[in-house]
């Protein structure tokens, strides 16, 4: 009789925990069914974006219900194009295409609202040591720039007028290369001087290919370099997913601002499988130095007027777009309060 009872309390017992078990796997799974599918096509995969990695890979999306799908667009144009064809829920590009896409006429503009990069990103990179650096040894040199009508090529031009050379008249200027090549090209003997993202400046420097000299993100002032935006016809219907998702790059931009470059960069790395741990280090500590992560989602209107100065300055401002029209902060502001 007692030995029946002991089976029988074991049975009991058993069947207790494999209804527990049961039950917390369907809890789980309707957790999982709640999430809320956002997409986002990013302009390209850079350790500059650290806090959107570090949303993702801390689950601070998915303390919000969101399941994230990240895809890489190479290129403002096809991020864009994603973007309006209904591709993309949101995406990860410069400002600057916003205006692109309204000057088109377009009877449903892409919003800014949430900034996430705040400076440029890109670093002067010569091909020969220089120690004592000034921008007037450009004159006269070959140098290798970025894509006509993007931020980079922008606020490279910008910069360069702001220390008294004309980029089109002073230097040998190269500006027919494919963004994804211009390093490739470098390397290959192109230019004396170019214009470079992390984490390819300081591989380059590290394999004694190139030595960066400057910082085009210092140089330039803040600018809304990079911004989650979509359409406004997206955030009218999913508004509570927008706050939502605006919420998680807040956490993440709070996290990286009070974390090492170490802690940032450890991170990060499942989404830069192939790049040199202490590159990554390296690269994280230069960007959060010169102040290029937002601390915040808010893109404010200094900024945007900013951003308007080297477009217009560089030729490229289609016309003259109000920050109200583009810009929405009523978001981040919400989620900043509670």
């Amino acid at each position: 009789m007692k030995k029946w009872s002991k089976i029988s309390f074991s049975f009991l017992l058993i069947s207790i925990l494999m209804f527990s078990l049961i039950a917390c796997n369907k809890d789980t799974d309707k957790k999982q069914e709640k999430l809320q599918k956002v997409r986002i096509a990013e302009v390209t995969r850079s350790i500059f974006y650290a806090p959107q990695y570090v949303a993702i890979s801390k689950g601070f999306f998915k303390e919000e219900g969101l399941d994230i799908t990240l895809t890489t667009t190479p290129g403002g144009d096809k991020t864009m194009t994603a973007l309006i064809s209904g591709g993309a829920d949101v995406a990860l590009v410069g400002s600057e295409t916003s205006i692109y896409v309204y000057s088109q006429g377009s009877n449903d503009p892409v919003i800014n609202f949430a900034q996430l990069t705040q400076t440029d990103g890109t670093f002067l990179v010569s091909r020969e040591k220089i120690d004592n650096f000034t921008w007037e040894m450009l004159k006269g040199k070959t140098f290798l720039g970025q894509r006509k009508g993007g931020m980079p090529q922008m606020v490279g031009e910008f910069v360069l007028k702001k220390h008294g050379i004309d980029p089109h008249q002073d230097l040998n200027l190269i500006q027919n290369i494919d963004f994804a090549n211009i390093a490739n090209a470098f390397a290959s003997g192109t230019g004396e001087f170019v214009q470079l993202f992390e984490p390819t400046a300081s591989i380059f420097e590290k394999e004694g290919k190139g030595y960066i000299i400057a910082s085009f993100g210092k140089e330039s002032g803040h600018v809304p370099y990079t911004t989650f935006m979509a359409k406004g016809s997206y955030i009218k219907n999913n508004k509570e997913t927008i706050e939502k998702f605006t919420r998680a790059i807040y956490k993440a931009q709070q996290w990286v601002e009070t974390h090492s470059a170490e802690e940032i960069a450890r991170a990060v790395e499942e989404f830069f499988p192939d790049t040199d741990p202490e590159i990554m280090k390296t690269v994280v500590e230069r960007y959060k130095s010169q102040g290029s992560f937002a601390t915040n989602p808010i893109l404010d209107e200094e900024e945007w007027n900013n951003l308007k100065n080297i477009m217009n300055e560089a030729g490229e401002l289609p016309q003259d777009v109000d920050y109200k029209t583009l810009v929405n902060t009523e978001i981040a502001e919400k989620i900043m309060k509670k």
